[in-house]
Parts: structure tokens; sequence; C-alpha cells
């Protein structure tokens, strides 16, 4: 297919000042990211396509030194690199630069300020759409797939009418407590022991419940309670686990990186290890943030087999409705099903309003486990946060009857495998490959692998800015390289040929998303077909 000509020189200026802008505004350890881009451009094979070999395609010099790359190629290598990096390559059109803020203005002074915290991933990527013109709140014109959010209007056919209204009665104007009104607590115990434990003989009682406010908040009260061990957690995973677990020095974080061959399956044989280099906490997102996946109920049922009494189980189960593997049902996965004694195994399980109930903004959510974590919890809550929004947690205490839940829950998963169906369908005809392994059987996430792609295309960042002269907004997947405290060296798993696309958003969002991918795609020459036949 032919291309569009270049630019001429001071717009193939101008279009690598805007990326190294771009790249300047990274957090600290994923800044070499961007040079080993600019050694991939230069070193692509002469098919002008990124070569299958991730580690040969990537091979810099950083790996090895942890120091990025000098740029000093020759002026021809120079021009070139300018060429594949400018505005209108591949028939782009001009855009505005856009000249990222200092995060920091350093000629003020800041008394005991930290000023070296990052922004996690989809903060970051919001900033710098925003300096492409994008607004979070007149959004028509943008297809925002990187917000870790679903649609939230009246948008599901079958779901409840979300409330327009809430009633704020006197006794909802007082500091509610730390673990949540007693109402809200007993109607979550309720719905976990109809839903999961009907055959089990403890049940959870609201003393087993503590209401907090977001999901962030709950994996802050629970980093605060837990003193003096090892914490492994799996990578890639959910991006604010990153500041949680460098906030706390009363633990030990140990990043664990899953097999990208193995589409990033957590085998129990790994756990075993874990365990055997004396772990004694465990945090996990299942379904899994971002690859889409869930462990099967065998899997789930041996994990706390082989962990009761050894370990404690922090298991984010945020996305845990969001399941399609038992044919739309309503039905969903938690690991509460699998704990024999809820006051005995040691297993936290997060979940709330924010994602399965669409409701986001209420910052309504629940840790469950057994009596002593939950009292610590509430504890942590009167120093930390402040407890929940009252009248809120009482206008939720009916959305959680079971059966209520269960019927909206088959509303959403239908309406969200649909959406699901129809990006991978959009993006199987571009020519990206799907099959079972890495189609997401839950959340309403995509991981997607862009190593097939040319050029810059292959690289998560030189993607992502792509998408932004298109208006669409997708997570590189470095992101999700969680190394708190760069304890580890993890440089080799830093999965530059992903991103992250959340078919969260209303349907019209994800035509708009498609199509401007389609639109890269056709200017850089690598579509399957011609979308102008």
């Amino acid at each position: 297919m032919s291309q569009a000509p270049y630019s001429n020189d001071s717009d193939d200026a101008e279009s690598l000042l805007e990326f190294e802008r771009l790249e300047s505004t990274l957090p600290p350890a994923l800044k070499r990211s961007a040079s080993s881009l600019f050694e991939a451009i230069q070193s692509q094979n002469p098919s002008g396509h990124s070569s299958p070999n991730r580690e040969n395609h990537f091979n810099s010099s950083w790996i090895n030194t942890g120091n990025p790359t000098p740029r000093t190629p020759s002026q021809h290598a120079v021009n070139a690199l300018l060429s594949k990096l400018s505005h209108s390559e591949n028939g782009r059109e001009s855009s505005p630069i856009p000249v990222p803020r200092p995060k920091f203005n350093e000629d003020i002074v800041k008394p005991a300020m930290n000023t070296k915290q990052s922004s996690t991933g989809v903060l970051w990527v919001t900033e710098r759409a925003t300096e492409y013109g994008f607004d979070a709140e007149n959004q028509t014109d943008w297809a925002n797939l990187g917000q870790g959010a679903p649609e939230h209007g009246d948008t599901v056919p079958g779901s409840f009418i979300r409330p327009k209204t809430i009633p704020v009665p006197d006794y909802s104007k007082e500091y509610a407590p730390t673990a949540g009104i007693k109402k809200l607590r007993e109607a979550v115990a309720n719905y976990y022991n109809e839903t999961y434990r009907q055959n089990k003989l403890s049940k959870y009682t609201y003393k087993n419940v503590c209401i907090v406010p977001g999901g962030r908040a709950g994996l802050t009260r629970i980093a605060s309670i837990i003193s003096d061990c090892y914490l492994s957690f799996f990578l890639p995973d959910y991006t604010a686990y990153a500041e949680m677990l460098s906030l706390f020095k009363n633990f030990s974080p140990i990043p664990v990186p899953l097999d990208e061959a193995d589409n990033y399956e957590m085998h129990l044989e790994m756990i075993k290890n874990e365990l055997t280099r004396g772990v004694s906490a465990l945090l996990t997102s299942n379904p899994r943030n971002p690859t889409g996946r869930c462990m099967t109920p065998l899997h789930l049922k041996q994990l706390h087999d082989l962990c009761r009494e050894k370990c404690l189980l922090i298991m984010d189960e945020f996305y845990s409705h969001y399941y399609y593997d038992d044919g739309c049902t309503g039905s969903s996965i938690s690991s509460a099903q699998f704990v024999d004694d809820i006051n005995q195994d040691p297993v936290l399980i997060l979940n709330g309003l924010t994602k399965a109930f669409r409701l986001p903004g209420w910052r309504i959510c629940w840790i469950l486990g057994p009596e002593e974590y939950i009292s610590a919890l509430s504890s942590a809550g009167s120093f930390l946060d402040g407890g929940s929004n009252a009248p809120f947690q009482f206008t939720a205490v009916d959305f959680l009857e079971p059966l209520k839940v269960r019927a909206e829950m088959k509303a959403l998963q239908i309406h969200f495998k649909m959406k699901r169906d129809y990006i991978i369908g959009r993006l199987s005809k571009m020519g990206f490959t799907f099959t079972e392994k890495n189609i997401p059987n839950s959340t309403f996430y995509l991981w997607l692998n862009l190593s097939h792609l040319p050029g810059k295309l292959s690289n998560c960042l030189g993607f992502f800015h792509e998408c932004l002269h298109e208006k669409v907004i997708v997570v590189p997947g470095f992101f999700f390289l969680i190394n708190p405290q760069n304890l580890s060296r993890l440089e080799d798993v830093i999965w530059y040929n992903y991103v992250r696309l959340s078919y969260g958003p209303e349907f019209n969002s994800l035509v708009l998303g498609m199509d401007g991918i389609e639109r890269i795609l056709h200017r850089f020459g690598c579509l399957p077909y011609d979308p102008n036949q």
C-alpha cells in the first residue's frame, strides 16, 4: 500500500521534539523506554516491520547497564529517524505540539514535600491527552479507552435505573462509623452468604465487613495493618498497587513477574515457591487487571487450600461480576466460595459499587475478612480516611438484595460481552491475532499485543503517541510494571509491546476508538485490507 511522502525537515524536527517532550513527562523509572523506541526504529529490519523476537528488537545497552543509550547516531540515521517520527508520517497531518508543564516548579521552595511522586498510568495518560485537547467533562470527540471505569449511565438494557437523587435524613448527616453503617455491612454479609456460602456452616456477619471509601482506600487500610512480612504480588497488575506498596515501610513488597508466553497464568508451583522463601502475604487481582483473565474455580480452590493458615490472601475482586465463562447468567467468581472458616482463614476480599454497580463516583466499597482483621481495618480508618459517605451507604443497602444483584449482573455481562466481541472483531480485521488464551473472559480490559506492527507502532509509547493524534486514549503496557522502591531489576519484562484497552466506555466511544486505530494502521500501511474499498 502506498504511503504519503514525509514532511519537510522543520516539521520532522518539531515532531521529534514533540515525542521527546512526551517522554520527559514519564515517571523516572520509565523514561528509558523512549531510548528503546529510538533504537528499535533505527534497527528495524529491511522489510520495514518489527522483528517477532522482542528481545532482539529491543536490545538496548541499558538493559544490562541500567543507563540509557546515548543518542549519537550518524546524521543519516538522525534524518531517517526524524522522518519516521514526523507529524505527517504516512499521511498524518500536522497538529499542535503540546508543551507539558513541569509537574513541580523548581523555582518555588517546597519544604518537606516529596517532589518525586509519580502519576499512575491512567492519570499520566489523561494528563497527556489533556495537553492534546482532551476535556474529561466534554469528551464527545475523544475515545477514552484508558479510563478504568465502566459506563455509568442508564445505557445497559435490563439494568436498574441509577438513582438521580438520594435521601439525606437527619441520622445520615452524622459521621458514619469507620467500619461503615451496620445495615450496609449486614447487607454485604447476607449477599455473600446467599451467593457463595449456602452450603457452608461458617457464615459472614456484619462484624466480617468493613465499608471503605473506595478500593484504593481499602488497599491503603490493609497495607497499614500488616507488618513485619514479605508481601508478594504478581505482574502485570493494577497500576495503583505501586504507590500503595511503596508508601508503607512496615512490610517488604516482592514483585513476581508472570510469563508472557504462558498468558500470565499464576501457577500453584509459583505460589509454593513464594511460601517457601518466607512470604506470608499475597496480593492479586482476580479477575486480573490488565489481562482480563481470571482463575478457574478449581485453580482458586487450590490456591486457598495451599495458603490456608500459612499466608494472608488479599483478593482484589472488583471485576468478579464481569465474568463471561458461565454463559452470562449473572454468576460470578469469588474467594468467598472457598473460605472454610470465615474467622480462621486469613483471606481479605475487596469489592464494591465501583465496577459491578457502575457507580465509581460514589466511592462505596467493602472488605470482607476475619473479625480481628476487620476490627484493625476499622481502627486504621479513623486516622487514614475517616470512613465512607453516610447517605450513599444508606442508599446502597437496597442494591444488595441477592436476586436483584443476579439480575443486574446478567444484564451487565450480556452488554459488556457484546462490547468485548465488537472490539475483538474490529481488531481481528485489522490484523491482530486472538486465541482462547488471550481473549478476556472477565473484566472490561484487553491486553493488546503490538509486536507485529511496524516501527514505532510496535512500542507502547509510540502507539500511544499516534493514538493521541487520533483522539484515542490507551494505557502503555510498561505502567503495569509495578516495582515499588525499585527493589528488583525487571527491565526484561517491561512490556513495551502491549497497551491496555478498556471497553468500559459507552459503545459509541468504542466505535470512535476502533476507527482511530484503523486510521493509524492505514497510514502506516499495515492493514490487511483497504478501508476505502
